[in-house]
């Protein structure tokens, strides 16, 4: 069973394909798709309609639900193209949301009121033990993953337009960030010299490493004599594979970071502390060993980090912050110190400059403040 391309227009086709004849009737199935392109490409989608015939995947376009097009986007693509633990998010927003409220629905009778409706009903009732609606941030995220799943139904040409396109998503209210003060930060580190925790979070708290970032450091990536920290990876924690590195999630995620000399002579005691227990457990020093990890050398796992921090914070006086709260503050505080902002960004690992002014702006307020002051003196000094 072959298939057929006939010319339409001057860049229109019609693909004309077999199906395996009806199993109730014995009849045959003939089925029908335009096509706008070159006849080579023409070809190479009939090619495609033929071979997922061939191979038991193919599936009608218009019979396809919701459901089934979201779970063939999360196995052909999504599973792909992303990493496990956002892969992992994804599928517990399909399977536990999106197909649930949308699922049934034919995917080309999917329209925007059926978005928008999804939308105000979870903010409203969409938690899943009945206690209330899901926050704006996180429905703003189921409508990202369903939007984008349907801009690749456009691409695979089961669907003429994305409806989610005419709906907009929903606007998360606008959070102060928490950060510590340079007082409070030095509080938490005299308060930590003793724990085992006291080094990772100095590191955290004056290069703003993110937690997987800091827990993959290993010492061949800290260059003690030039006072440089590259990163190169990063530890998380997925459901079905356990803990796991894997490399920066963008270009600029992999970066250097010039130390503090203070810093330096910190993980150089640090470094003689860790050896000393490892000669203690039979184990030669390496360079390819982690800088923070368990007394076997294996890796910490990132949650014990946050979990230990939380109770660190818990016991002082100081304002409560998350472990990220680490890195909003040494961030902000850069920013405060009149450190360029493109410094700033490349430090953190920011995929853009712009995403530091839009999570940072509300320290730039203060800069243009003392911009102005700068400015105010610099034109009384001209007129002297």
């Amino acid at each position: 069973m072959s298939g057929h391309i006939r010319r339409r227009g001057k860049a229109s086709w019609e693909l004309k394909y077999e199906l395996p004849a009806d199993p109730v009737t014995g009849k045959r199935r003939s089925k029908y798709e335009s096509f706008k392109g070159t006849k080579k490409e023409a070809s190479k989608r009939l090619n495609q309609l033929l071979y997922e015939r061939d191979n038991g995947t193919y599936i009608e376009p218009n019979k396809v639900t919701v459901g089934e097009f979201l779970n063939q986007y999360l196995l052909d693509h999504a599973q792909n193209t992303v990493g496990a633990k956002t892969f992992e998010r994804y599928s517990e927003i399909v399977e536990k949301h999106l197909s649930p409220a949308l699922g049934t629905l034919k995917l080309k009778q999917l329209s925007p009121l059926h978005i928008q409706n999804y939308m105000s009903e979870a903010m409203k009732s969409g938690r899943r033990n009945g206690k209330g609606g899901l926050s704006a941030q996180t429905v703003k995220h189921h409508y990202r993953v369903l939007h984008a799943a349907l801009e690749k139904a456009i691409k695979w040409r089961l669907i003429p337009v994305n409806p989610a396109r005419a709906v907009d998503a929903p606007k998360p209210e606008h959070k102060e960030m928490v950060i510590l003060t340079k007082m409070e930060l030095a509080t938490l580190l005299k308060a930590i010299q003793s724990s085992k925790y006291h080094m990772l979070i100095f590191l955290t708290a004056y290069t703003g490493l993110r937690r997987g970032e800091v827990c993959a450091l290993r010492w061949s990536d800290i260059n003690l004599e030039n006072c440089v920290l590259t990163v190169n990876q990063s530890l998380e924690r997925t459901k079905e594979g356990g803990l796991r590195f894997k490399e920066p999630k963008t270009k600029r995620g992999h970066r250097n970071i010039t130390l503090p000399k203070t810093i330096v002579q910190s993980l150089r005691k640090h470094r003689l502390e860790q050896d000393q227990e490892r000669l203690k457990l039979g184990l030669g020093r390496d360079n390819k060993s982690l800088v923070f990890a368990n007394p076997d050398g294996s890796a910490i796992d990132p949650r014990n980090v946050t979990c230990r921090f939380k109770e660190i914070v818990k016991g002082l006086d100081i304002t409560k912050i998350s472990f990220h709260g680490l890195r909003h503050t040494h961030i902000s505080h850069m920013l405060m110190d009149g450190v360029h902002v493109k410094v700033v960004s490349e430090r953190a690992g920011h995929s853009a400059i712009s995403v530091t002014y839009d999570k940072y702006c509300h320290v730039i307020p203060n800069m243009q403040q003392d911009a102005a002051v700068l400015l105010d003196q610099s034109i009384k000094d001209s007129l002297v």
